[in-house]
């Protein structure tokens, strides 16, 4: 997400910032990178190790019963705990990448609401701990692409989205799912001045918000949620740009007309509704055919549906991706 008018980003905005002051860990990164480009093979941060190795030391409260899901990439070593926490896009604690690690930490996540309502025959207010009854939770490990052209791997914790939303029956007129977040200036300083609109608002197609990729994460690398990236819980839709992917959600409706989502609103020629991941489909200020993953030196071509083109292109079957971007 941005809200900068500059010709292009600038290559701090899209590396991970420890990469910058650490000239060790740049060098040995670059020792790496070139390596596996000599032998044909992908840049991963500088090391091989295991998902099991990556996983951090404990940070917060540990999520039972987390089972693995057939659905997670096995082929691609997750980013670090701290690479994850520590450079995010969360606007309602500050613009720049470490303000939510910094500010989130006032925010209140117990109790947590979730309205859902709309066109649906069962609109419910669940508190969380009732919303997750019943539910697997499962590890998902998928791929992030910010669309400011950086990226992640990220082993989220949580359910099918589809789970929820079928448990409210919505009727023939439900064609669309707008989420909101929270919207609390107490805690949420970044709201407190009119960057966005608040409280800000994302928005599927059903048969989007159905899909079987799309879940609720209540977790990351088996722990409850951080504040910064969503806690207690959030939208991951793998195959669109990270804005999509709403946090902190409190509220559910479905509606009949198509959601006026956030970045659509304020900037409608830069950051359409649907987003789908598309190399061939540029931002206006910068090309979104490569993208610089967190943690690497060189940049990687960007996949269409980043990488989720098997699964998710037949939702979009006939229509034009440059114009419905």
């Amino acid at each position: 997400m941005l809200i900068k008018q500059a010709p292009d980003i600038r290559s701090s905005e899209i590396t991970d910032k420890k990469l910058y002051v650490n000239r060790r860990e740049f060098m040995r990164s670059a020792t790496v990178a070139a390596a596996a480009a000599a032998t044909g093979a992908g840049v991963l941060a500088g090391t091989s190790a295991s998902l099991e190795a990556a996983a951090p030391a404990p940070h917060g409260r540990k999520l039972e019963n987390v089972q693995k899901s057939p659905l997670s990439l096995t082929d691609e070593k997750p980013n670090s705990w701290d690479q994850i926490t520590t450079y995010n896009n969360f606007y309602e604690f500050g613009t720049d990448k470490e303000s939510p690690s910094l500010y989130a930490k006032a925010l209140k996540t117990e109790p947590w609401k979730v309205v859902i309502e709309g066109e649906c025959a069962k609109p419910a207010a669940y508190q969380l701990e009732d919303l997750l009854k019943g539910v697997t939770l499962e590890e998902r490990i998928y791929r992030l692409r910010c669309v400011e052209a950086w990226s992640m791997v990220i082993p989220w914790v949580g359910f099918p989205l589809s789970e929820v939303l079928k448990r409210a029956e919505p009727t023939g007129k439900a064609k669309f799912v707008q989420f909101d977040t929270a919207f609390d200036p107490a805690s949420m300083i970044g709201v407190r001045q009119p960057v966005l609109r608040w409280p800000y608002t994302e928005g599927l197609r059903m048969d989007e918000a159905m899909h079987p990729l799309a879940i609720l994460a209540v977790g990351l690398y088996g722990e409850e949620m951080p504040k910064q990236d969503g806690a207690p819980i959030r939208l991951i839709v793998p195959w669109k740009y990270g804005f999509k992917s709403i946090k902190s959600i409190v509220k559910i409706r479905f509606t009949e007309r198509q959601p006026l989502n956030t970045w659509q609103e304020m900037q409608a020629g830069e950051y359409g509704f649907y987003s789908n991941v598309n190399p061939t489909v540029d931002h206006p200020r910068w090309t979104q055919a490569s993208e610089r993953r967190i943690g690497e030196f060189f940049r990687r071509k960007t996949l269409m549906f980043n990488g989720y083109a098997d699964q998710v292109a037949s939702l979009y079957t006939g229509m034009d991706l440059k114009k419905n971007y």
